[in-house]
């Protein structure tokens, strides 16, 4: 593999290097979008709120105040449609009681409260989905697209393939970043040997000294929101894992069955062969890259049943074992029996 970026190496050199990214697009960048995408960053790093709050307390100030004039007018705004929903939401809401993100256990699950997140547009999230592939669509949102070269945090070639790590523009796992593999060959939400063995690689090497590194991916059709072939990155705390790498399931060598069927795959090719037969069997999957093996976990296409009422949907990290809630009353009520029996109902 060609050398690595530097911030792969260390956390503490991956957090300086995410918050001078998102500083830099701050002071560059005045739209709408980008004010979104380094508050949601910044409420979701407890490291990064005192480094960029007050400058972003002073251009939530100017926006809101632009905004309104713009509206007063009559006037269409400039930014996304979408941008502008989600900031006329913080504006009603307002700054103050915008909460950073938070975080309990139930059981061995996972549940954060992330009121921001909640906010986002749902793209494909009420698609309702029983194949694994469908063509890209040019016209449809993608990666690729002119004005998401400003949340570019590093771009560069690894084993000869060009690359892209974006910010997410609504976190939910630790430094989340969007890995793209060739972005301007525009290819769907499909898996192939190539990138796998790529995201592989690159966890296993950069993971030496980075242990908390690791990578998401969801199926088309398994709560994948964008068509456009795309991995999702994060670095964990020191000692940190998804609760699906926890040893008491028995594909780690526990005593205790998995909700969902779940393989453990500690082998390039073996895994490479088990997402072969998904895509040959049509089996909706998500997957969780970690370094030197990959978690499988086989669930009902979206769509195919009712979610419960607390729920976005279930991608990667809800399969492995990681909840995004968007009601403070679901955070604090819920237990470890409701998110076991939410997740044995996609069991397929």
């Amino acid at each position: 593999m060609t050398e690595l970026p530097v911030f792969w190496r260390d956390r503490t050199v991956f957090t300086e290097a995410f918050g001078d990214g998102l500083e830099r697009m701050l002071t560059d960048h005045d739209g709408l979008g980008v004010f979104i995408l380094v508050l949601a960053n910044t409420t979701h790093e407890p490291a990064l709120r005192e480094r960029l709050w007050r400058a972003l307390v002073a251009r939530f100030v100017r926006h809101r105040h632009a905004l309104r004039e713009t509206l007063a007018r009559g006037a269409r705004p400039v930014d996304a449609e979408d941008d502008v929903a989600v900031f006329l939401r913080l504006a009603l809401l307002g700054l103050e009681a915008l909460p950073s993100t938070e975080w309990r256990a139930t059981g061995p699950w996972q549940l954060q409260y992330n009121l921001l997140r909640a906010l986002r547009p749902p793209r494909m999230a009420d698609a309702v989905i029983d194949s694994l592939q469908r063509p890209f669509d040019p016209a449809g949102f993608h990666f690729d697209r002119p004005f998401l070269r400003k949340e570019i945090l590093w771009e560069g070639e690894l084993e000869g393939q060009s690359c892209r790590l974006l910010y997410n523009k609504f976190p939910f796992a630790p430094l989340h970043g969007l890995l793209l593999i060739e972005p301007k060959a525009c290819r769907p939400q499909v898996l192939d040997r190539v990138a796998h063995g790529l995201v592989w690689r690159l966890c296993e090497r950069a993971g030496e000294q980075l242990p908390g590194l690791g990578f998401g991916f969801n199926a088309y059709g398994a709560f994948a929101s964008v068509n456009h072939q795309h991995f999702q990155s994060f670095v964990l705390e020191e000692g940190g894992i998804y609760p699906v790498e926890d040893a008491r399931w028995s594909h780690n060598g526990g005593t205790e069955d998995y909700p969902v069927p779940c393989l453990r795959l500690d082998d390039e090719a073996a895994a490479w062969e088990a997402v072969e037969t998904c895509y040959r069997d049509n089996h909706a999957f998500n997957l969780l890259y970690r370094p030197g093996r990959l978690y499988l976990l086989r669930r009902r296409f979206q769509g195919q049943h009712p979610l419960p009422e607390w729920s976005g949907g279930f991608a990667w990290s809800e399969l492995a074992g990681s909840f995004t809630l968007f009601e403070r009353a679901a955070f604090e009520g819920l237990e470890a029996s409701d998110i076991m029996a939410a997740l044995t109902a996609l069991a397929p």
